[in-house]
């Protein structure tokens, strides 16, 4: 198998528990073990699920110019 697109240790937080499910507003984490809770929260019904997980945004590319890629100035 291959590496882990999160690693191999993930830390428990409800925002993507496979119990837990977003509030309309966005803010609170609905549980069906818990209740309402914390986004960052956190119990021992921890069952992750990747497809809850937003990875993070790309790094914004520096701007090249033609003369980057040129050879002439060797």
């Amino acid at each position: 198998m291959g590496k882990k697109p999160f690693g191999s240790r993930i830390e428990p937080k409800c925002e993507y528990c496979a119990c837990g499910t977003r509030s309309a507003d966005g803010k609170m984490v609905l549980c069906t073990k818990r209740g309402i809770m914390e986004p960052q929260g956190k119990c021992r019904k921890f069952a992750y699920d990747p497809l809850k997980r937003v990875p993070r945004r790309a790094p914004v590319l520096p701007q090249f110019s033609q003369e980057d890629f040129s050879l002439e100035d060797l």
